[in-house]
């Protein structure tokens, strides 16, 4: 029993006794010991890191469904040369897309029986393969309830054996004559795909660009094991969420700039009628040019009509974010922001801007809502548009059940397996030093940074309205998006206004922090780990998303000799030009840690009718010579400390500190 003795007990009694009304007999805690210390002998489960989706769903949930490639790798392993690889591809596509699949199937297939009794047999095997790293009773608990008996016997259950043979093909023919096939398949189906994923980890920025991030939400609200480290754009939306009227305007600007209103308006109900009333009459007679969406217009489901009209919108919620960015400014001081406002810098006759004694040509000189004498004031109209606005984002049920989703399962960074996951950065001085960040009346850095923008984060959210700190932390969650000490933003500036309004470029530039220079440097990454309690070594890494990888001009996301990885692959068809390829995963099972880049997906349909799957190659980052066990998890440690625990109870059994309950 190691260092158990009476003293240990005697200290520990309360809590023994609390533990024992879950193992009430010496049977009971011992069996529960035999069964961690098997579990802690198994490998350890398969972890999936995404970050950047930026509203891509159809991208993000194939990934899903695929494995980032592991269930077509796990097909071929099973069935080799035994199947064509039509029909390997079939196969994948039926265990991704089942219900989808089984309607073409049904449409084509002339011995429909036939057909249903070697896709049940074959779904069995790959089944099989996938669950046997997990305990009979962690597979148990993901079963669908109305096979679950049903599966079971078939998971456990040898064909192998003659008197077993007889017995599983009486099972399967008897699915087939009970008109239970369908369903079946599409419960094996979505087992597999939820045993090929442990764990995912979303490493941020789920929000803004592509069309969908509110059913990126709704999967990952009912997905059985994940969590989020908070980006930039996902802040944005909890300000938003919050109340903070400044994030709403620029979550609104965001959507009409990508031309992306589905998130908005079919998503979460925001009524932006008011918004497009208002811009048609303020600016009836204004081309409003520099601001049609980006966005491929192509695959647009946009008239002429229609994208002139988001045009304008976009150019009214634009300048009203500017007014309202200007009110934090100056009611506090403290964010040092003052050099953001801008509005008053503009020459409104001669039609310029002018910045240090300079002054550059305007692309847009049409401000009929900006007052030269008093530019930051909103209008009587933009301030009730404001306001009708806000109600509408403050009363969306779907909007907050996703914000919970966020907070619940959310936070600024995470430890997890010696991999620290934050978003962007860790503000750092030149010379690798953190940088003290002042928020209040006191300074912070490094790990206890990330620790209170979290706590102000949720404070802007949970607080009771009115009170100072709520008030506060409302304005700061604002300052996350832009404030150039934001450990999510990490910038001089955010050049919204000269990249709408300023033709020179030069003004266009934002400077990143020292953290995106020396975080190539193995010994500032070990500093940074050291800082949130993971020890530095050969099998210890950060995450990053953020700043997307040019994979299209040789840049690596593997950086500091292994120590950082950035994995921000350009998941949204906006980065996909820069970057030259669509997304990453990093994929961390039992052998190591393997990157996984992937080529742009076309469309859920083609990978449904035509098998399209994902492109992708695999790169190996670290391969462990030995197996990774569920052990040498932080799972591991958290069982170990069980097993401890459930052995004094024992002792408290056997020397009579505790009596063993009938």
């Amino acid at each position: 029993m190691g260092n158990t003795t009476p003293e240990t007990i005697a200290n520990d009694l309360r809590y023994l006794q609390l533990l024992s009304r879950s193992f009430p007999t010496i049977a009971d805690a011992s069996t529960e010991i035999i069964n961690l210390e098997a579990i802690l002998n198994l490998p350890k489960g398969t972890e999936h890191f995404l970050t950047d989706i930026h509203g891509e769903y159809e991208a993000f949930q194939h990934v899903l469904k695929n494995a980032s490639g592991a269930v077509k790798r796990k097909v071929n392993e099973i069935f080799g040369h035994t199947l064509r690889e039509s029909e390997k591809k079939e196969l994948c596509t039926l265990i991704y897309y089942p219900e989808e699949k089984l309607q073409l199937i049904k449409e084509q297939e002339t011995d429909l029986d036939d057909w249903y009794l070697i896709t049940l047999n074959q779904l069995v095997k790959v089944c099989q393969n996938v669950s046997s790293k997990y305990t009979r009773s962690k597979v148990r608990k993901a079963l669908p309830a109305e096979f679950s008996y049903i599966i079971q016997e078939l998971l456990h259950e040898s064909t192998i054996e003659p008197n077993k043979h007889a017995y599983i093909n009486v099972i399967i023919s008897t699915i087939i004559t009970t008109k239970r096939a369908d369903d079946f398949i599409v419960a094996m189906c979505n087992l597999i795909q939820r045993l090929t994923i442990d764990s995912l980890h979303i490493v941020g920025d789920i929000y803004d660009r592509g069309p969908g991030a509110h059913i990126i939400m709704d999967t990952l609200c009912d997905y059985h094991n994940f969590d989020i480290q908070w980006g930039n754009h996902d802040i944005l939306w909890m300000g938003a969420a919050s109340g903070n009227d400044a994030c709403i305007a620029n979550v609104i600007r965001m959507s009409l700039r990508y031309a992306n209103l589905a998130t908005l308006e079919d998503g979460y109900g925001i009524n932006l009628l008011p918004l497009a009333t208002f811009a048609m009459d303020t600016y009836a007679d204004d081309p409003c040019t520099i601001f049609a969406p980006k966005m491929n217009f192509a695959d647009a489901e946009y008239n002429d009509k229609t994208l002139r009209l988001i045009t304008q919108m976009h150019k009214a919620i634009t300048v009203i974010q500017l007014k309202l960015e200007a009110e934090i400014i100056s009611r506090r001081p403290d964010f040092n922001m003052e050099d953001r406002k801008l509005l008053h810098n503009i020459n409104f006759e001669r039609g310029v801007y002018v910045c240090d004694g300079k002054e550059y040509a305007l692309l847009d000189t049409n401000f009929p809502t900006v007052d030269p004498a008093d530019p930051y004031r909103l209008t009587d109209e933009e301030r009730e548009l404001v306001n009708r606005i806000h109600t509408s984002f403050m009363n969306s049920e779907k909007l907050k059940k996703h914000m919970r989703c966020l907070f619940t399962y959310g936070g600024m960074y995470l430890v997890c397996n010696s991999n620290l996951l934050y978003h962007a950065s860790v503000p750092l001085n030149v010379d690798g030093s953190f940088k003290h960040v002042r928020i209040g009346k006191k300074d912070y850095w490094g790990h206890k940074l990330l620790q209170k923008t979290d706590q102000l984060i949720r404070t802007a959210y949970f607080e009771e309205d009115g009170s100072a700190e709520k008030l506060f932390a409302l304005d700061y969650v604002w300052y996350m998006w832009c404030g150039s000490d934001a450990p999510s933003f990490d910038k001089d500036k955010m050049a919204t206004f000269e990249r709408y309004f300023v033709a020179d470029k030069s003004l266009h530039k934002e400077t990143k922090g020292c953290y995106y220079s020396l975080r190539n440097e193995a010994e500032v990454c070990d500093r940074i780990l050291s800082e949130f309690g993971v020890e530095p070594g050969s099998h210890s890494h950060i995450i990053n998303g953020h700043v997307p990888v040019k994979t299209i001009k040789g840049e690596k996301p593997i950086k500091a000799n292994g120590k950082l990885l950035v994995i921000d692959g350009g998941f949204s068809k906006a980065y996909q030009p820069e970057t030259g390829i669509a997304g990453y995963t990093l994929v961390y099972h039992s052998h190591g840690l393997q990157l996984v880049q992937h080529e742009p997906f076309q469309s859920r349909q083609k990978a449904i009718e035509e098998g399209q799957d994902i492109k992708s190659t695999t790169f190996v980052v670290e391969f462990n010579s030995q197996r990774m066990m569920v052990k040498d998890t932080d799972k591991g440690a958290e069982l170990i400390t069980q097993i401890e625990d459930l052995k004094k109870l024992l002792v408290a059994y056997r020397t009579g500190f505790i009596k063993e309950k009938q």
